[in-house]
């Protein structure tokens, strides 16, 4: 099965840095945790167009930076639609004092990581989300 993994933007206009280095990477980190990537699509949007999917599929009525819809149906192959907003990627960087691409990898492998099977719901398993976002983090810089 052929890996894709496609960057697409909704109602904004926006370009993943270092386009072939990331799909690299993703494809890194979901080897090692003994899984294969499938299909997986990143559609990067605005506040509002997040917003409203959290609303219509979640029945969430918050702002959030990212959304993910796992579509795997094989148990150890990787596929799924994430949402990122740059909205928030861009709060976010702000909020935490880092630059916009640093938080957007952290967004980015976010979402991968909850579709390999991590949670994030209580304070142990938010550590544990952070703690193999930085493992994650420490690959992409180990990339050509």
């Amino acid at each position: 099965m052929e890996s894709t993994i496609e960057f697409y933007s909704e109602e904004i206009s926006f370009e993943v840095p270092e386009e072939e280095k990331i799909k690299q990477w993703i494809d890194a980190v979901i080897q090692n945790h003994g899984k294969k990537s499938g299909d997986i699509s990143f559609i990067f949007c605005d506040d509002e167009y997040l917003h409203q999917i959290n609303v219509q599929y979640l029945d969430h009525d918050t702002l959030t930076d990212i959304i993910t819809f796992d579509n795997s149906d094989e148990e150890d192959v990787i596929e799924g639609d994430i949402f990122v907003s740059v909205d928030r990627v861009n709060e976010n960087a702000k909020s935490f004092e880092t630059t916009f691409d640093n938080e957007l990898k952290r967004v980015i492998i976010h979402g991968i990581l909850h579709l390999l099977g991590f949670k994030d719901k209580s304070d142990e398993e938010a550590q544990n989300m952070r703690d193999k976002e930085d493992e994650s983090l420490a690959i992409f810089n180990k990339i050509q």
